[in-house]
């Protein structure tokens, strides 16, 4: 386990996927991060890399050929490098090997860098392309928070505020985990999403034409707030298991495949092109 850590927060990542396992606020004491209940969601903020989402079959086709790929692809169940780390930052990488070319047929590089700003942690991806044909590839985060943020509070005492007042529209998930071809309005108050314990019951919240870059945790019963900030990432999840005691906020670049359409990575939804001798950089940002 590594941990960085400033003023203001304490921070662990492991090096499974170089999951961050704890963002614990030292001002107000409270641990925001998910705890991984293997009995309700077994993660605390999964990194997803090479794709976002479920594949038709678990099935990933490049060139005409198929190869075998789990949703939410292969980062998060990988035993990434530490490549360095000091007080208030780590890099990790996970890079092409054998295994990963069976099931994702490209070389390249994929890092994770941690880093505490004054405020806030910066989490940014990195993908180098150290092949001789351009990478096809998605990438996103998967952080889920604690909800409430303490004892003796309800989840309904929380919402979720956009930077701008959007007219939400969420994308539907079919039982598979693909799009159906469905929208469906979200309701909001005064630009503020109500969080429900049965809100999730279709499924993660896919908004894949939002305005604002910016979304908060916010309470009616206190000042206390938790804010991700995601300027590189158009697609934003919300999800959580129905009934669990976290909402996930999903910074994406890319999505699931919709059903139906079984395409090659070149075509997919959002797909990421990154040329030869070219590096991709994303970040998003968590502050409390």
């Amino acid at each position: 386990m590594t941990i960085i850590e400033n003023d203001l927060f304490k921070v662990a990542i492991r090096n499974q996927g170089g999951e961050l396992t704890s963002f614990y606020n030292k001002t107000t004491g409270v641990e925001h991060l998910w705890q991984a209940d293997a009995n309700i969601w077994p993660w605390h903020a999964p990194n997803l890399f090479p794709i976002v989402g479920q594949l038709i079959n678990n099935k990933l086709l490049v060139d005409g050929q198929e190869y075998e790929l789990p949703r939410h692809g292969f980062n998060r169940t990988s035993e990434l490098l530490l490549l360095k780390a000091d007080e208030q930052s780590a890099w990790f990488s996970l890079p092409y090997s054998e295994r990963t070319l069976s099931k994702y047929p490209y070389k390249f590089d994929f890092q994770i860098h941690y880093d505490l700003l004054d405020d806030a942690l910066r989490v940014t991806y990195k993908l180098i392309n150290l092949d001789k044909k351009p990478i096809y590839f998605s990438v996103g985060g998967h952080p889920g928070f604690n909800v409430p943020f303490h004892k003796g509070e309800n989840y309904e005492d929380y919402y979720i505020e956009f930077e701008v007042d959007e007219k939400l529209e969420t994308h539907l998930l079919s039982p598979e985990g693909l799009f159906n071809g469905q929208a469906e309005a979200i309701a909001t108050d005064k630009g503020k999403l109500l969080l429900t314990r049965d809100m999730f019951n279709k499924d993660a919240l896919v908004f894949k034409n939002l305005q604002s870059r910016v979304v908060t945790i916010k309470s009616t019963r206190h000042n206390e707030t938790l804010t991700v900030e995601f300027p590189h990432f158009n697609y934003l999840g919300i999800w959580a298991k129905p009934g669990a005691d976290f909402v996930c906020i999903e910074p994406w670049l890319g999505c699931a495949d919709s059903a139906g359409k079984h395409v090659d990575i070149s075509e997919k939804e959002a797909i990421q092109k990154l040329q030869v001798g070219h590096v991709f950089e994303g970040a998003f940002f968590i502050s409390a």
